[in-house]
């Protein structure tokens, strides 16, 4: 059943929670509010058994636009947008550790993904791009720093080389350009965008949630470790819990009964 939110739209399809940034006449540019309404909408899933894994897409021609400028920056200087501020504020986790400790995050760029645009969407799990996606770290041209952990992410992503071109130079790169360089898992043609992120989507989602966040909980940790020894610890302590889940129990009986897992019918 769809939830009404003011700058997002939420529903659920099947096994799958759809997120909307919904400001298409500003290409969906970032406010407090949406990015309220987003983290609960990711938390909502998350303590949704029926929801494994999450989409997050744009309305209209734009994904996001980067930070609203005009009622965001413009308004500090000139005095103005306490209720931002306010929403800034709000008691809620930080985005990007959200999404790290979250169930599976894709982002389905659909257009223009530039400075906070792009950053909230670097810790997520897959990116699929349309072939009209532009992505830009636009920060510098704003006069601004990347923020987020964007340039812990952004370097894991695409390596130190492009990451320094993208941040120093802020220029737009094409989805061709973001598929090359491995910003984005895959670039698809737009009119199979959203077919594309639900396929695989619905592939996370048969898996255990249970397992699928320790996995990430290990990729984040292990992701920059300079000790081999004690990411393989991180892996051993998890792997020897695995076996105690309902989630392991299932696997095995399902391979021994050669029929499909169905993790999403055990109890919590």
């Amino acid at each position: 059943m769809a939830t009404a939110y003011e700058q997002i739209i939420f529903e659920k399809q099947g096994n799958v929670g759809v997120v909307t940034l919904n400001r298409p006449e500003r290409l969906n540019a970032w406010t407090g509010r949406m990015a309220g309404e987003l983290t609960d909408a990711i938390q909502a899933c998350n303590e949704d058994r029926d929801v494994g894994a999450v989409i997050v897409t744009g309305a209209g021609r734009g994904f996001c636009a980067g930070a609203d400028v005009k009622d965001g920056f413009a308004a500090r200087l000139e005095g103005r947008g306490g209720e931002q501020r306010a929403e800034e504020r709000r008691d809620r986790p930080n985005i990007a550790e959200l999404a790290r400790s979250s169930k599976p995050l894709i982002a389905a760029v659909n257009g223009v993904s530039v400075g906070v645009g792009l950053t909230f969407i670097l810790p997520f799990d897959v990116i699929i791009a349309s072939d009209r996606a532009q992505f830009g770290m636009f920060f510098i041209k704003m006069g601004l720093v990347p923020e987020l952990a964007s340039t812990f992410f952004l370097t894991q992503r695409v390596g130190w080389a492009h990451a320094s071109e993208m941040c120093l130079t802020g220029r737009l790169y094409s989805a061709e350009e973001a598929g090359r360089i491995g910003l984005v898992n895959r670039v698809v043609p737009h009119d199979r965008l959203m077919e594309e992120a639900m396929a695989t989507a619905n592939l996370l989602a048969a898996n255990p949630d249970r397992q699928l966040r320790w996995i990430k909980g290990l990729l984040t940790q292990n992701a920059a470790a300079d000790d081999y020894r004690e990411a393989m610890r991180r892996e051993h302590e998890i792997f020897a819990q695995c076996y105690s889940t309902p989630e392991h129990r299932e696997a095995v009986r399902a391979f021994v009964e050669k029929r499909p897992a169905n993790f999403r019918a055990l109890e919590g």
